[in-house]
């Protein structure tokens, strides 16, 4: 019987991981007078897996799932689960990075990224009464 021989591409050392493969997550925006609101879909994360890195008008979402299925797990199609998540958006300058708030519940993370107020802008009054 014919021995089968695969080439082996890389050397598999314990411990060494592949270079990550992202994969996008579902996402939605909404655009407020003030902020705008990010909504991803990222079942698996915790909050300790979150990184959010702004780069210019750039903002990158990083999302780490916390379990990943062991290497050797017989099932098919896996490398498409185990991927971990990661979002890049150009937003523009228009946002002050600095101050973005998120939050995470049950695999939904929240961003809100605030609008940078123009120098000219005026708060808005309340209505008053002219005559």
């Amino acid at each position: 019987m014919p021995a089968i021989i695969h080439p082996i591409t890389a050397p598999r050392l314990p411990g060494a991981r592949p270079a990550p493969d992202y994969r996008t997550p579902h996402y939605d925006c909404t655009e407020l007078p003030t902020a705008l609101t990010l909504t991803l879909y990222v079942p698996g994360v915790d909050a300790h897996g979150v990184e959010l890195v702004a780069r210019g008008p750039d903002l990158i979402v990083t999302a780490r799932k916390t379990t990943h299925l062991r290497a050797n797990w017989p099932a098919l199609h896996l490398e498409k689960v185990q991927r971990d998540y990661q979002l890049k958006l150009r937003l523009g300058l228009g946002f002050n990075f600095e101050a973005t708030q998120a939050s995470l519940t049950r695999g939904v993370l929240t961003i809100m990224v605030p609008k940078n107020r123009p120098a000219h802008a005026r708060p808005i009054d309340r209505q008053r009464q002219v005559a």
